[in-house]
């Protein structure tokens, strides 16, 4: 197959059908715009597993979105989408950058979650913008940011409940989207320890990317924590 793209932590391989695509799942682990960078064992499978079984809750939940069926331990057959070059962040507890930029302390949690939208740019470090911003480089219309942050907001009541249920609290996430064929936009890309902040809610032990952002150590042993809850 022809190799589309490759990311910091995927492939995207076309298929023979010219609206779907394969997508790899690597063990490649990156953080802080790709300057700290290393390779985890089994990340990938992990991922993989952890992203199809998200996916597969949405789609019950009647969220349009761009998954198949997972077809190995670490391929997904997903639809062939245009990346909209936006990152859509929702956070719901303080963490991380937010509690950097404004200096409030991490764990504080957020009375109304806050939704931040970064143009997605390697060579400019994929910097925070905001609506007008987005228009103005037509990144996306008003009417299709109103129709992602709509959506974003029904993932986001979704993921908590769906995290709650096994003891985790859901920190933060980055989605993104795309536009099919037809020219509807659904959500793409992963969902995955790679992409949220995942506590347990009990004793905010980090089960997430943040292991290896910080030095925690036990980072495939945190994905596995989280595989582990969901799974069933």
């Amino acid at each position: 197959m022809k190799l589309l793209y490759e990311g910091k932590a995927k492939k995207v391989y076309q298929t023979e059908n010219d609206q779907e695509i394969m997508v790899y799942y690597k063990d490649d682990a990156t953080a802080f715009n790709g300057i700290k960078k290393a390779q985890i064992v089994d990340k990938g499978e992990l991922n993989n597993a952890i992203s199809s079984i998200i996916f597969t809750y949405l789609t019950e939940h009647n969220i349009p979105n761009h998954f198949i069926k997972k077809i190995s331990e670490r391929e997904q057959l997903c639809k062939k989408v245009a990346i909209i070059p936006l990152e859509v962040i929702v956070r719901n507890v303080v963490a991380g950058s937010l509690a950097k930029r404004l200096q409030i302390p991490e764990g504080q949690i957020i009375e109304h979650p806050v939704y931040e939208i970064c143009y997605k740019n390697d060579e400019l470090g994929d910097p925070l913008i905001n609506d007008h911003h987005a228009v103005m480089l037509k990144l996306a219309t008003y009417d299709e940011l109103k129709s992602i942050y709509q959506m974003t907001k029904d993932i986001n009541h979704l993921l908590i409940t769906f995290f709650d249920q096994v003891g985790i609290l859901l920190v933060d996430f980055k989605i993104e989207f795309g536009k099919d064929h037809e020219g509807h936009i659904i959500l793409a890309d992963e969902i995955s320890p790679d992409t949220c902040r995942l506590w347990d809610k009990e004793t905010h032990e980090r089960l997430d990317k943040d292991r290896f952002r910080r030095d925690l150590g036990s980072i495939k042993e945190a994905y596995q924590n989280i595989y582990d809850r969901i799974k069933n």
